[in-house]
């Protein structure tokens, strides 16, 4: 019974961040299986309830992201690019400890990082539900944390791949590029999961290497193309924002030609792990956010942000906790097309 009612993922709390982790409530109660894989470890005791699925969840670029597994017996797998090079890192839960595992030369860097990724920056308690809907899905939720990677070019590029097409394209373009022109993930790697072993991914150079006809079998166009070309080239600069309060480094992101509000505020829900970046210009989230908490799925991005206006300095979590009530709008009209300009 204790689990019957517990809420179960669909494509729009997905988009929120839920990632389920298979067996992590089992481990956390039973104490798990221990890593013991050789690598370099850390153990740290969180005063508050984690759920690795909800907090890691939004790093995630697809069920087959060849950087991001989750494994049985409860652990989460990141493959990382980090300021001092490629790293893993495994996280899992055992009663009530987070044990982290990292190899590879930012190893070290990662476990460092390990608590500010699991929400320790993060200051839920500021949050003050206004309605509801909003309130109830706190509540079974409480787990839920911002993360805070503290890397901007991992967030950066998925999120220019997923600009203005479907989330299966980008996915589909992100999996194939970071496996063709990554390099294997340090370690052991999870010996589970879709799409084969882990990848990290390029580093700018190969990313500004990429010739143009790859892009294409990857089905990514010209526009989107060229912009994560110019920001590689300039991804010193980009991963300085990491450093800024967050709508200073939304301005240096935005330098960048074909980098706007939408890209840039995803990538700092991400790396500064920015309570209030609500993403506007987005395609279906005006319309779940008016339909749930006003009824009105006509609602633009005006709208959306009227009715989060009570949640100012906390509307990037009202619209995680709205997403995660998986409330959303009866569709009206067909799906987007999926397009592939590599068949082309």
């Amino acid at each position: 019974m204790a689990g019957r009612f517990d809420p179960r993922p669909t494509r729009t709390t997905v988009r929120g961040g839920h990632v389920v982790v298979p067996g992590q409530a089992r481990a956390d109660r039973s104490g798990g299986v221990s890593g013991g894989l050789g690598g370099r470890t850390r153990s740290w005791v969180p005063p508050w309830p984690l759920d690795l699925g909800l907090v890691l969840g939004p790093l995630r670029r697809g069920p087959a992201d060849p950087t991001f597994r989750t494994t049985p017996d409860g652990a989460v797998w990141r493959a990382s690019l980090t300021p001092v090079g490629p790293g893993t890192l495994r996280v899992s839960v055992r009663a009530g400890a987070v044990e982290g595992e990292a190899w590879g030369p930012g190893a070290d860097w990662l476990l460092e990082q390990l608590p500010r990724m699991l929400g320790e920056s993060d200051d839920p308690d500021a949050f003050e539900p206004r309605h509801r809907l909003v309130a109830v899905t706190r509540h079974r939720r409480p787990g839920l944390r911002l993360t805070r990677t503290g890397l901007v070019l991992e967030s950066l590029i998925p999120s220019i791949l997923e600009q203005k097409v479907t989330t299966d394209e980008a996915y589909r373009a992100w999996r194939l590029l970071v496996r063709k022109y990554g390099v294997p993930a340090p370690g052991p790697g999870p010996l589970v999961g879709r799409g084969g072993g882990m990848f990290v991914m390029p580093e700018p150079r190969v990313w500004a290497l990429i010739p143009s006809w790859e892009w294409h079998r990857a089905g990514v166009d010209n526009k989107r193309a060229s912009t994560i070309l110019r920001v590689v080239r300039v991804a010193r600069r980009m991963e300085e924002a990491v450093g800024f309060e967050v709508g200073r480094a939304q301005e240096r992101l935005e330098v960048v030609a074909g980098v706007g509000p939408w890209t840039s505020a995803e990538v700092v829900q991400r790396s500064h792990g920015a309570a209030d970046a609500v993403t506007v210009g987005d395609l279906h989230l005006p319309g779940i956010v008016g339909y749930a908490l006003a009824g009105d799925r006509d609602a633009d991005d005006a709208v959306m942000l009227s009715l989060l206006e009570p949640y100012a300095g906390q509307r990037h979590r009202a619209a995680r906790l709205i997403l995660l009530s998986g409330r959303t709008p009866g569709r009206r009209q067909p799906r987007m097309p999926r397009g592939d300009i590599g068949r082309l």
